[in-house]
């Protein structure tokens, strides 16, 4: 595994799983690895040995572990950057045990991906068998009682989307070549993602969406707990790219925090200035990776401190998405903003060299 860029949770967390698992004396629903208390757990962490995976409201977790352990299928909906597919993942990987049982929704995701495909050599040499069958991830989920992912569930078409009807409703997948269903297994179910900013491209029909219970998550609400969720989740990310050590200060992690959530509230920290806000989402994704890029030039580069020559161009990238009315809202904020904390001159100076 020294080789692998990013580890599945399951691998990568599988001593937390494990003592979990040990310790866990609770009830499991037919096919979880785990109780609904000790995934909510390895999801929230407890304190000591069992690190958090997502930082949030609790009642959040227990309603999509809760959905879970029910015939209802999850829908994970939020703005983009609020860890739908990180906790989605964690989900899977604590559950069942796999997280890779996975369907990628893209404008080009075709009904195969959903259902089945076929191994067209065997097909034409054979005929229509199972052996010839390719699976998709869902009905391999279904034949092993495990957990499917559906990432970007609104990305898909429509038709592609109403193929998951009968799989949700009647917990089966007809196979009309053969004359044959594959059932579920008890423990499947499925959980799928949507970006609510992607309302209108293919929004899921009445039927689907009865079959979903939906949970929205939230972007962080304060200020700290989104520089405690960046400053973790950046330190990991260090670790497991093995960039060099860098020292690495809070106040650029703040800071970078701080810009984005002016910027996409639409007012200053202290409420006495309004501000315009690019058409950017600024997601607590994207300042991990603008700190994450700013460590690699600190290592690098630089004099392995993090400073805000290393961050400023980051910035810039992510608020300047379109590069006329986005640099307009940009150079405003430095000039009406930035420039006028005292604390923040050498941020202000890197940026406007940035820009």
């Amino acid at each position: 595994m020294t080789t692998v860029l990013r580890a599945h949770a399951e691998d990568q967390y599988a001593e937390e799983l494990a003592i979990l698992a040990k310790g866990d004396d609770r009830a499991r629903p037919p096919g979880w690895k785990l109780s609904p208390w000790a995934v909510t757990t390895y999801v929230l962490g407890d304190g000591d040995q069992i690190t958090p995976k997502y930082i949030g409201p609790r009642r959040i977790v227990e309603v999509a572990v809760a959905t879970l352990a029910t015939d209802r299928a999850l829908l994970l909906l939020g703005v983009p950057g609020t860890a739908k597919t990180w906790l989605s993942e964690h989900l899977a990987a604590a559950i069942s045990g796999d997280s890779t049982l996975l369907v990628q929704g893209t404008a080009g995701t075709a009904e195969e991906a959903v259902r089945y495909g076929w191994n067209y050599a065997r097909l034409l040499a054979e005929g229509p068998s199972m052996e010839a069958l390719t699976p998709s991830p869902v009905m391999r989920a279904m034949a092993e009682g495990r957990l499917a992912r559906v990432e970007e569930l609104t990305r898909m078409p429509s038709d592609v989307q109403d193929a998951l009807i009968t799989v949700l409703s009647e917990k089966t997948l007809p196979i009309p070549e053969l004359n044959r269903e594959v059932q579920a297994a008890r423990g499947f179910n499925i959980i799928a993602t949507a970006n609510d900013r992607d309302r209108g491209v293919n929004d899921l029909s009445s039927a689907l969406r009865r079959r979903f219970n939906t949970v929205v998550l939230p972007v962080p609400a304060t200020a700290e707990e989104e520089v405690d969720i960046v400053s973790r989740r950046v330190g990991q990310l260090g670790r497991s790219l093995e960039l060099p050590e860098t020292l690495t200060g809070l106040e650029e992690i703040r800071r970078v925090v701080t810009v984005f959530r002016e910027l996409r509230t639409g007012v200053t920290e202290d409420g006495r200035t309004k501000v315009k806000s690019p058409s950017g989402t600024l997601s607590t994704a994207e300042a991990i990776s603008v700190l994450t890029n700013g460590i690699a030039l600190a290592a690098h580069f630089g004099d392995g401190v993090l400073r805000p020559s290393d961050v400023a161009a980051g910035i810039a990238g992510a608020v300047i998405q379109d590069p006329v009315s986005d640099r307009v809202v940009w150079r405003e904020y430095l000039e009406t903003v930035v420039r006028e904390r005292q604390d923040w001159r050498d941020f202000y100076r890197a940026c406007r060299d940035a820009g």
